[in-house]
């Protein structure tokens, strides 16, 4: 599908491509998390039927579940992981301005 029109350069084209299944199912994964509304979701991006997109979205959610990582103290109380990264700034000393 594509789109043109004319500005005062000329004729221009934008080209709007639907989503594919994987990006529809990652969008709908980040609206909510009832599986049901995700196929819905991704369903209505994609333009396709419920039943075919739904299937897609159950794998996806068996596969993320598995993924899940939680870090456990002594106690087997959770705790929190903050990683930083200090940038280091380095002058350079042949700098001539004037």
């Amino acid at each position: 599908m594509s789109e043109d029109w004319n500005t005062k350069y000329g004729v221009r084209r934008v080209r709007r491509d639907p989503p594919t299944l994987e990006e529809a199912i990652f969008a709908a994964a980040g609206i909510t998390d009832d599986v049901d509304s995700q196929a819905e979701i991704a369903a209505s991006l994609m333009g396709m039927p419920i039943e075919a997109v739904l299937k897609e979205v159950r794998k996806s959610a068996r596969a993320s579940a598995r993924t899940s990582r939680v870090i456990t103290g002594e106690q087997g109380f959770q705790r929190s992981v903050v990683v930083e990264r200090r940038v280091s700034r380095r002058i350079v000393g042949n700098d001539k301005r004037i």
